[in-house]
This record gives C-alpha cells, sequence and structure tokens, in this order.
C-alpha cells in the first residue's frame, strides 16, 4: 500500500508532463523565426527616342519616296530622329490612362474667344496672342489663378488631358500646346471614348515637303504604311497661311471639301478625301478647280514647296488611304518642321 501511494504522484506528474498545451499556439525563440526579404522593384528607366522602333511595311506603295532623295539642287530626306521625337511624345501622353478631350472651335462654332491679356494684330491683320495663335477658331485658356481673362490662345484640334470635368463654367485639364494646366469652358471641349488610344500617327513635314503615315502595333513599335510627297500651307496675306506645327487630333472628314475663291463666297471647287486635323487646315487630294469636276489623282507640284492655304495636299488616292484608314478623333496629325 504504501508503494502504491509513493507511485501515484510520480504517475500523475508524469501524465499531466505528457498532455498537449492549452495555449492557441505554442511560443517560438525568436532566432528561430523566419524572415522574408522584402523585393523592392527598381524603377525601370525611362523610355528614350532611340529606343522607339520604326519598321517599313506599306500598305501604300503608290510614290514612295526613299529615306534620302533629290529635288533641285537639294537633297531631302525623310527625318526620322525628328519623327521618333514626336513618337516618344505620344508615348509618354498615353502611359498613363486620362480623360482625353479636344479643344474645339472650328469657325467660332463655339463663339469667339475673348481677348487675352496680351495682344497684337498679325500680318493678316487678326488678333493674336503673345505667341502668335489667332484669336480666330481658337480656344481661350485660363491661368487657374485668374478666370477673368484669358491667358493665351489653344488651336482648334488640340488634345487636353482633363483633370477636372465637374465644374458648371470651365473644366480643368492640362493641354498638350501649350504645354501648361489650364482651365477652359466647357463649352470648347469635347471629350473623347474613354477607352480611347492613339493607334494611328501622321506625320507631316513642313520643311521636306512630304507625308509619313504611321500605325503603332505595340507600345514604342510603329510600323511605316505610306511615304508620300505633299504640299503644305504658305505663309501669303490676306488668304494662304502657313499649316501650324503641332500635335492635333483628326476630328471631321469630308468625301469632297468645297471651297470658296478667295475673298469670296463663290464656290470654285473642291477638294477629296479630305480629313480636318485643325481649323480649316485638312489632309486631302488633289484640288479640283470645278465643283462639278472629276476627281485628279496626281499633281507635279506635290512634294515641291508650299502653296495651299493651309491644308496638306497629296496624292488623291493617298489622301483616300488616309481618309479609310485613320479613324476619326482617334488619329494624331503631327506637323513638324
Amino acid at each position: 500500500m504504501k508503494n502504491i501511494m509513493t507511485f501515484l504522484p510520480l504517475a500523475l506528474t508524469l501524465l499531466l508532463a505528457c498532455q498537449p498545451s492549452t495555449e492557441s499556439s505554442a511560443e517560438v525563440p525568436m532566432d528561430t523565426i523566419a524572415t522574408v526579404d522584402t523585393v523592392v522593384a527598381e524603377p525601370q528607366p525611362a523610355l528614350t527616342a532611340d529606343q522607339i522602333v520604326i519598321d517599313r511595311e506599306l500598305t501604300f506603295d503608290k510614290y514612295t519616296l526613299e529615306d534620302s532623295y533629290e529635288y533641285k539642287d537639294e537633297t531631302r530626306t525623310i527625318q526620322w530622329d525628328k519623327i521618333r521625337e514626336q513618337l516618344l511624345r505620344i508615348e509618354q501622353l498615353q502611359a498613363e490612362p486620362h480623360q482625353w478631350g479636344v479643344l474645339q472651335n472650328y469657325k467660332n462654332l463655339n463663339g469667339e474667344a475673348p481677348l487675352t491679356k496680351v495682344w497684337s494684330r498679325d500680318s493678316y491683320k487678326l488678333v493674336s496672342d503673345s505667341l502668335g495663335v489667332e484669336r480666330y477658331q481658337s480656344v481661350p485658356l485660363y491661368a487657374p489663378t485668374d478666370t477673368l481673362k484669358p491667358e493665351l490662345y489653344g488651336r482648334d484640334g488640340t488634345l487636353i488631358a482633363m483633370t477636372d470635368t465637374l465644374g458648371s463654367k470651365f473644366w480643368q485639364g492640362r493641354a498638350e500646346s501649350p504645354e501648361a494646366e489650364w482651365y477652359v469652358p466647357r463649352r470648347y471641349i469635347q471629350l473623347l471614348k474613354p477607352d480611347v488610344t492613339f493607334s494611328h500617327v501622321v506625320v507631316v513635314d513642313r520643311k521636306n515637303q512630304h507625308i509619313v503615315v504611321l500605325e503603332r502595333q505595340s507600345p514604342a513599335h510603329y510600323l511605316v504604311r505610306s511615304i508620300n510627297p505633299a504640299t503644305t500651307g504658305r505663309h501669303k496675306p490676306p488668304h494662304a497661311k502657313e499649316t501650324p506645327l503641332g500635335i492635333f487630333l483628326l476630328q471631321q472628314k469630308k468625301s469632297k471639301m468645297f471651297y470658296t475663291s478667295d475673298g469670296s463666297s463663290r464656290i470654285a471647287g473642291f477638294a477629296p478625301w479630305a480629313s480636318r486635323f485643325t481649323c480649316g487646315a485638312y489632309i486631302h487630294g488633289v484640288p479640283v478647280n470645278n465643283p462639278k469636276g472629276k476627281i485628279v489623282e496626281y499633281s507635279p507640284s506635290l512634294g515641291t514647296i508650299p502653296r495651299s492655304h493651309m491644308c496638306v495636299r497629296n496624292a488623291s488616292s493617298h489622301a483616300k488611304f488616309v481618309y479609310d484608314n485613320c479613324p476619326t478623333l482617334a488619329t494624331l496629325i503631327v506637323v513638324i518642321e
């Protein structure tokens, strides 16, 4: 009996020692906890113009210009470096999602813009802002700190990345040119589709008088679809004007764009397959000086010197190629020097 009484406490102690812990989890010594390394993604280097890939895959192969070609006693070139710089800018524009809009005031349909703080009359005797942008067909741009009087004018057809579209009178956004944050009366802005992408780019070279159509295949990769001679606008007051430099949106198409004689309202003729991008500037075919005439395919004046009123003339079949393949409100027209 004595032996049994001695054994019971010992057995009870052993039994209790073998029971699992009722704690929610057993403590683990700190030196046995595995540590997880935090992986910090290295910032990607900024895209450069040299990284823009341009491959030639023509889908319009008439009147194609080589990278270097002769005109009279000079050698003209396709300025691929400048084109890459513009394509880089377009890549940067699309790097982040935006609600895009376009400034619109064709023929002052949305109202004549108020006078800017500083203005003068240009060689056409038209009111212009301090940067030389004419009041007619333009949009007033107000500084965020002063919405009483506009600072500058924005050209019709200019892109604007919207940052606030809730205002009843003014909307806010960053215009492509002049590049800054502006307040703009909402009646001058047309919003684009939320999912718009700019996959078609038409580059017009005023210096070398040609036009290049490109199509974006993937980020920083473009295919050349055509390279053709063209004729841009000339500075000749009071009617003919230079094609303005910049990036614009293709806004409107007309199978026939009828035009009037200088200084009159008489219809003088038409230009076929016209695609309008800023003010009264169209990419179109060879003008026909007869409203009922037949389309003319080509003119020996194409690719020579500026001679239009602001438009970009090219072969009529090439103008139709642009008309058919470059979507409205989703194609960028880039004019370089």
